[in-house]
């Protein structure tokens, strides 16, 4: 051998060397000649990969025989006449167990058995009809096998199409509760494996990086490559699963590897039990290191399994998202990198991801400054956050500005402590140490309730324009649904997306899932309950900040009034609170003419009502060539009027001195 040669190479010209002295062993068998000495068993060349495959697979010195034979018909065409010249048997150019069993050296019955590697392990096909019997059945040597033999190491072809990504290059260092619990899941895997099993371990959690994350740096800290594969892409049926099992297990042997078995995404019902059945049969079947990633510990019924370990795999905390966000934007940038993990809740891959298209999206503005990069990023951080909300819900852009609602004091004071409380919560909960004496979460609540009109979206406009969010509407009435545990796994889709907090989350028509807890007669008023009680759960532990907007406060279970941090009374506006609205009801660019809020005020309508009465009395203005006169805003307000069923009055719409001199 070449003492140059790459292992490659050397196992090409060893391989080379074992195909000649096979074809010379058949040749000799085929003349009826005695195997000379300088071709005996003794002088083969060893073949590296096939020497690997005995060590791995457990084969016996006549099975590697017999596999080298299968092999090199497959890679020397002049194989399959010398077999069939070898036992005289023109019909049969191929290799067999008979011919094996003349041909080399020590022959072992118990080879033919398919609990031995050969056949077990799927190494060789044997080939047979009802008519030939199994000695005498052509044998053909797997081609995943042969790629082995040659030194091409690749996934089988019958396995890779289902096989998925996962990331698992350049793994960045995890923060510490993510490391403890690799750490914890090593440390099971080195005791099973003390024991002689093969464990299998259940991720849980929303977060499917972060557990993708923790799966490839268990695999790298036991030397594995870690594969993924999804649930629902593995065969139903019992036979087709044993074989991708089996194989699966074969390619653990060649090359070491860990499975991955996504199931984040199964949905619930009938469609959860036969996924269930399947990774049931797959974790009876796999006898290797595998990781189970489910949404929670009874997802498909999972969690009951002996020997199966459930970890609960979390996005890094406040702080440790504060402090990977200051690994990639540098100590100078503290104040912006609390504010980030204060508002959004990333994994790493997120984090890094942000942080390079904010400097990508700053360079192309020329804006590399702390500024630019600031803004950049947080642009970047709401759009990572929205793009699965969109999806869920209408997103509001927000216009609206402090100076644009018109409130009573007290309202607008809380309104203003929101505000406060959703910028500076990393401080309180943090440093400050609350989040350790929490036992619930550490989001926002608030019930905004009042008449329709009297500005609740407004608000919620307003605050979200404040923090620089985003603002999403959902609509209970049309989340609810008639069907048994729909409702539950709508909200579920609703909180999964906005956990990267990255919004508002504006629940119109509260009451429609937040009333009076009726009691139980039958199964909807049971299931109903629980749907109420689902999101009441759902709404203390989501980071962010929840709005809820109502007409009918009354109507409201007491023990959901409880649980908010704020109730917000819009009331009815009374005069003074409608001239203000009216002086801010047009833009600065709008032509008025003799407008007089103080009169206008005395028109009983709310502030939603004064906006479409602005608008259309705009449109009357536009229409007619000329500016927005009190007549016209009169003629918009009838119509306004008439369209609510309110009563008009004709004394509302005289102007004050004439209003007097009737009196």
């Amino acid at each position: 051998m070449n003492a140059g040669a790459t292992p490659l190479q050397s196992n090409e010209l060893a391989l080379g060397a074992a195909l000649a002295w096979l074809r010379d062993r058949l040749q000799r068998l085929a003349d009826r000649s005695a195997p000379a000495a300088a071709v005996d068993a003794d002088e083969l060349v060893a073949v590296p990969t096939l020497a690997v495959l005995a060590q791995r697979l457990g084969l016996s010195t006549f099975e590697c025989s017999v596999l080298l034979l299968c092999a090199a018909a497959a890679l020397d065409t002049r194989i399959g006449g010398l077999c069939a010249q070898a036992l005289d048997e023109p019909s049969r150019p191929w290799p067999s167990f008979a011919l094996a069993m003349v041909l080399f050296d020590d022959p072992a019955w118990e080879a033919l058995s398919p609990d031995r590697p050969l056949r077990y392990w799927r190494l060789v096909e044997v080939h047979a009809n009802g008519a030939t019997p199994l000695t005498m059945s052509a044998l053909r040597a797997d081609d995943r096998i042969v790629d082995y033999i040659k030194g091409l190491n690749r996934a089988d072809e019958r396995i890779a199409p289902s096989l998925l990504p996962i990331a698992t290059d350049d793994l960045q260092a995890l923060p510490p509760s993510q490391q403890s619990a690799v750490d914890a899941l090593l440390a099971f895997v080195h005791r099973s494996a003390d024991e002689g099993s093969a464990p299998a371990l259940q991720l849980t959690g929303i977060d499917v990086a972060s557990k993708q994350l923790v799966a490839a740096h268990v695999a790298a800290g036991l030397g594995l490559r870690l594969e993924r594969v999804g649930l629902s892409a593995l065969p139903a049926q019992s036979a087709d699963l044993e074989a991708w099992c089996r194989l699966w297990r074969r390619e653990c042997l060649l090359m070491p590897l860990a499975l991955y078995i996504d199931a984040h995404d199964v949905p619930a019902g009938e469609s959860s039990d036969a996924s269930a059945a399947v990774l049931g049969r797959l974790l009876d079947r796999l006898h290797a290191l595998a990781f189970v990633a489910t949404r929670d510990a009874h997802a498909l019924g999972a969690g009951g399994r002996d020997g199966l370990l459930v970890t609960a795999i979390e996005r890094p905390s406040a702080t440790e998202q504060t402090q990977a966000w200051l690994d990639l934007l540098g100590e100078s940038r503290e104040a912006l990198a609390s504010r980030l993990a204060s508002q959004f809740n990333f994994n790493l891959p997120q984090i890094a991801s942000m942080v390079r298209s904010a400097g990508r999206a700053a360079g192309d503005d020329g804006d590399s400054g702390d500024d630019g990069v600031a803004s950049a990023l947080w642009t970047a951080c709401r759009q990572c956050a929205h793009s699965k909300m969109d999806m869920l819900s209408q997103r509001i852009r927000p216009k609206a500005e402090w100076s644009d609602i018109v409130l009573p004091a007290e309202a607008l004071s809380l309104l203003h402590q929101i505000v406060a409380q959703v910028a500076l919560r990393r401080r309180v909960y943090g440093d400050w140490g609350f989040e350790r004496k929490m036992s619930r979460g550490l989001g926002l609540s608030a019930l905004f309730h009042g008449e329709s009109g009297c500005g609740k979206t407004m608000a919620a406009e307003v605050i979200a324009n404040a923090l620089a969010l985003d603002l999403y509407r959902i609509d209970l009435s049309a989340v609810i649904s008639k069907y048994i545990g729909e409702t539950e796994k709508n909200l579920q889709r609703i909180f999964d997306a906005a956990e990267d907090g990255g919004g508002i989350l504006f629940f119109d028509e509260a009451d429609a899932l937040f009333g009076k807890r009726s009691e139980v007669r039958d199964s909807h008023d049971r299931y109903a309950n629980i749907e109420t009680n689902y999101l009441l759960q759902r709404i203390e532990a989501f980071r962010g900040l929840a709005i809820l907007a109502t007409n009918l406060k009354g109507s409201l279970d007491a023990a959901f009034m409880r649980r908010l941090r704020f109730v917000v009374p819009f009331t009815y506006p009374g005069p003074h609170e409608r001239a203000l609205m009216w002086q801010r009801a047009f833009p600065a660019d709008t032509p008025l003419e003799g407008l007089d809020p103080t009169q206008l005020a005395r028109l009983d309508c709310t502030g939603g009502s004064i906006h479409s009465i602005a608008l259309n009395a705009a449109f009357l203005a536009a229409h007619r060539g000329g500016s927005v006169t009190m007549a016209l805003v009169h003629e918009a307000a009838r119509s306004e009027l008439l369209k609510l069923g309110r009563p008009i009055h004709e004394a509302d719409f005289r102007p004050a001195a004439v209003q007097g001199a009737h009196a």
